[in-house]
């Protein structure tokens, strides 16, 4: 039976994958990967959050300031409704964008689910409003931004290792991140 590679528990179905690694849970993943982030060294860590927040933006190639930004999505067929909380590393801009393109999908394709549906369309909808009119720029990268960054360094230090695994040379020697 497969254990978990951060809290050791077994993982009797699925589980969630990363490189090599596995974990019984999203949780234990996001966590597994915050751990192995603590390897890259503070300072550096620090200088990714500021490349990427004074970068461009990925989505648009505009000037930044980049960094998480969160819209709400919902939709429904008869019995069967999705909705989730997305994230993104984007311009203030694209946010605001991605905000109002989910309010309007959820508002033409939430409400055909019954019961779900009839119930999470006003809250995702009133969630990206809430969103579109409290957001603003901040001055600094936020916490949430530090995080997302953290658990991507850890994801291509996985890569790092298993390509060169896969190559033969030995695990750990790949460069952090340029």
């Amino acid at each position: 039976m497969a254990k978990c590679d951060y809290c050791r528990g077994s993982i009797w179905f699925g589980g969630e994958r990363e490189g090599n690694l596995r974990f019984c849970s999203r949780d234990c993943r996001q966590n597994g990967l915050l751990a192995l982030s603590a390897q890259v060294p503070e300072d550096q860590m620090r200088r990714i959050v500021d490349d990427v927040y004074r970068g461009e933006c990925p989505k648009c190639r505009g000037p930044g300031p980049v960094d998480l930004q969160t819209h709400y999505t919902v939709w429904s067929a008869l019995v069967m409704t999705s909705y989730a909380t997305r994230t993104q590393i984007a311009c203030h801009g694209c946010g605001q964008k991605s905000r109002a393109l989910s309010s309007v999908g959820a508002l033409f394709l939430g409400w055909w689910g019954i019961p779900w549906g009839l119930i999470m369309t006003p809250v995702q909808i009133i969630r990206n409003i809430h969103g579109l009119m409290s957001a603003k720029p901040t001055d600094r990268p936020s916490a949430s931004l530090e995080s997302a960054l953290r658990k991507a360094v850890a994801a291509d230090l996985l890569r790092q290792d298993a390509e060169a695994a896969r190559v033969g040379a030995p695990a750990g020697n790949a460069p952090i991140v340029s």
